[in-house]
């Protein structure tokens, strides 16, 4: 397989058929509102700025992602009306696909190998719970504290890949937070690639994945702010000159403040229809669940758009 993009076309700054962005969902769980929110986003913007959506499949950890997750995911996006132009739902159906994370571990072996011509790359034995209890501050990210990076470790079963961060600032405009900057070695220290159970990371995958299908503008949550800096670095590690735009929005969140979770099955798509509500409903109640309309109405997913039309994005002019 090889992915084959239109040529050009797909660049923010004076493109006439708009960026390229997408819509990536892992299937660990049924979708819900919070993932319908990400959606009206994605193809919202892409409406109101004549793009175009690529769905992709983020099951880089097969321990975690279920073929019938991934099964009502298309079942729940089709009957929403939320059709991408690239990785479309029937292409999915048909088989192995260029934008399913798990038929491609060719492509994130190709650009580790390319990433270890150039950085330190090293193998890391250590856990996840090893890495928290390092930390001093339990409810923040665990930084890895390099203790791998000089014990010239063999690559084998249990050893997870990192490659090294070294300190200094990344800076990005968000479409909707603004002016960021984010020092990536300080957040998390040197970066896993790999983890100990064989599965390419989220980090690494949806880095290479949205160079190698030229993505140039990333649409998610506020909860994945985070990460932006060290993808933004490690694109450029990879060669990519010109990073993606980035805009971060709000989540739809309980009234405890916690955002909603697969796990304990908020909201469901799959919940929701069998209530008996409608797709425009369901789009309605996240658009108004995240602050783009006063009230819950029916939307449509054909004038998503029109909730967009007035924003300005990156590189508008």
């Amino acid at each position: 397989m090889e992915w084959n993009p239109e040529p050009g076309g797909r660049h923010l700054s004076g493109s006439p058929s708009g960026p390229l962005t997408r819509f990536a969902p892992s299937p660990t769980g049924y979708l819900h509102l919070g993932h319908v929110a990400n959606a009206i986003y994605v193809w919202g913007i892409a409406q109101a700025r004549e793009g175009r959506i690529l769905l992709r499949l983020e099951d880089h950890d097969r321990g975690r992602c279920r073929l019938e997750y991934e099964a009502a995911l298309l079942e729940d996006l089709e009957w929403l009306g939320l059709e991408p132009d690239r990785g479309t739902i029937d292409e999915f159906r048909a088989g192995k696909s260029v934008c399913r994370q798990s038929d491609n571990a060719q492509r994130y072996q190709a650009a580790l190998e390319r990433l270890a011509e150039s950085f330190r790359v090293y193998s890391c034995d250590c856990s996840r719970k090893e890495i928290a209890g390092e930390s001093d501050l339990p409810d923040q990210e665990s930084r890895y504290p390099g203790r791998c990076r000089d014990r010239n470790l063999a690559p084998g079963p249990g050893r997870g890949i990192r490659v090294v961060m070294e300190a200094g600032e990344e800076r990005f405009d968000d479409g909707l937070l603004g002016p960021r900057w984010q020092d990536p070695s300080g957040q998390c220290g040197d970066l896993l690639l790999k983890d100990r159970h064989g599965n390419w990371t989220y980090q690494f995958a949806v880095t290479v994945d949205d160079m190698e299908q030229e993505v140039d503008l990333v649409i998610r949550g506020e909860d994945l702010l985070a990460s932006t800096g060290r993808q933004i670095r490690l694109a450029r590690m990879l060669g990519r000159a010109t990073p993606p735009a980035f805009i971060h929005h709000r989540l739809i969140r309980h009234d405890s403040g916690a955002k909603l979770s697969k796990s304990n099955r908020d909201t469901g798509v799959r919940d929701l229809r069998a209530a008996g509500q409608s797709p425009g409903w369901v789009l309605g109640q996240a658009a108004h669940f995240t602050g783009l309309i006063d009230r819950p109405r029916e939307l449509s997913a054909r004038y998503l758009g029109s909730l967009f039309s007035r924003m300005k994005l990156p590189h508008d002019r």
